[in-house]
């Protein structure tokens, strides 16, 4: 730990886009599956940590509607991985008063990954410290549209279809938007990722892969995030969070 952080301006909402799982295991000459395995123990740290530094919200984005195309032995593995954390992480949950949501059509999922989701969210319902999002089975564009069926379906009059009309119908309604996006592994996109959200996000891109992703590297994040001036399209003095 740098011990870096300066508490008073740490980000109140940090979404990551946890990429380089299966670059990760190749450089080490292993298969994909020790690469996610190894993504999912980076997880279980930045989660902790960030419940440290009082972070309100954490968002990772876990597994997109796009990512349907992979292999289907590596689609099962992330679910297997996904349902073991559940299992395995609900008591830490609790303990660190974190509160599990999902972003994204959980009808779509598994069933047995529905079970073990609907599970951890019931359980973790009361938590207030942090929220957890995993996004899953997500897409940024769908998203988008499944807002706009719902404000038609309520037959909303055009001049009442305002931001806050349409942030209720998204996933993260209630929730702050992202402070600051972090995306591992080099790449330089946001991969269809919370794209109304991320209008006046910061954004921090490092080579370092996921599974490498390590309390360094966070507070590295953190470090350039605070200094920053967030001016959220306005000029002149800095505009508080």
């Amino acid at each position: 730990m740098t011990g870096t952080t300066d508490a008073s301006s740490v980000p109140g909402h940090i979404a990551i886009i946890m990429d380089g799982n299966g670059r990760w295991a190749q450089r080490r000459g292993l298969s994909r599956s020790e690469g996610h395995r190894a993504g999912t123990r980076t997880a279980k740290a930045v989660v902790t940590r960030c419940r440290e530094l009082g972070v309100r919200h954490l968002t990772l984005y876990t597994f997109s509607r796009e990512n349907w195309s992979r292999p289907k032995d590596e689609v099962g593995l992330i679910f297997d991985l996904l349902v073991e954390y559940m299992k395995g992480e609900l008591g830490n949950l609790l303990e660190q008063d974190i509160r599990l949501k999902v972003l994204g059509e959980m009808d779509g999922l598994p069933f047995v990954v529905r079970q073990s989701l609907s599970h951890v969210m019931s359980k973790t319902a009361h938590c207030r410290a942090m929220t957890l999002n995993l996004a899953l089975n997500y897409s940024g564009r769908e998203e988008i549209l499944r807002a706009c069926r719902a404000l038609a379906a309520k037959g909303l009059a055009p001049e009442a279809i305002t931001e806050d009309a349409f942030a209720a119908e998204l996933y993260t309604a209630g929730q702050p938007d992202p402070d600051l996006i972090i995306r591992t592994s080099g790449e330089l996109r946001l991969s269809n990722y919370l794209l109304f959200q991320a209008a006046y996000a910061e954004f921090y891109f490092t080579e370092t892969l996921w599974p490498d992703f390590d309390e360094a590297e966070l507070e590295r994040a953190l470090a350039h995030y605070q200094s920053r001036q967030r001016r959220f399209g306005k000029t002149g003095e800095q505009v508080a969070d």
